[in-house]
């Protein structure tokens, strides 16, 4: 059986949100919520603090018979931002692993012996 994704911190949100924006801007929120693994109510809410920063845009598009819906653009403030978390990020996860390596190196040598 599958596990649902751990919902992200939001930071980790934000990040997940702008990197999929980048991809796909024409994504809709329930696909936007599903790949973040979150509630479409929690997705709507970390959305429209992005836009209210000035890191996302929306582009209406009911005009076009096709396509009713929505495009989310990231802005330039929005790049900036999703380069300077990613990075944070990074950093974070960088020295998780770091420490990850080092307990499961103790925990090796614990159980054999040394």
């Amino acid at each position: 059986m599958n596990n649902p994704p751990m919902p992200p911190v939001a930071d980790e949100l934000s990040i997940t949100i702008l990197r999929r924006l980048a991809d796909s801007p024409d994504v809709n929120q329930r696909e936007l919520a599903e790949h973040a693994g979150v509630s479409l109510g929690r997705l709507n809410y970390a959305l429209r603090a992005l836009v209210d920063k000035g890191w996302v845009k929306v582009g209406n598009f009911s005009r076009n018979p096709h396509k009713l819906g929505y495009a989310y653009l990231l802005t330039p403030r929005g790049i900036s931002a999703k380069t300077r978390l990613t990075k944070a990020f990074l950093a974070r996860k960088m020295s998780e692993y770091d420490a990850l390596r080092e307990q499961i190196e103790h925990l090796r040598r614990e159980v054999e012996g040394g």
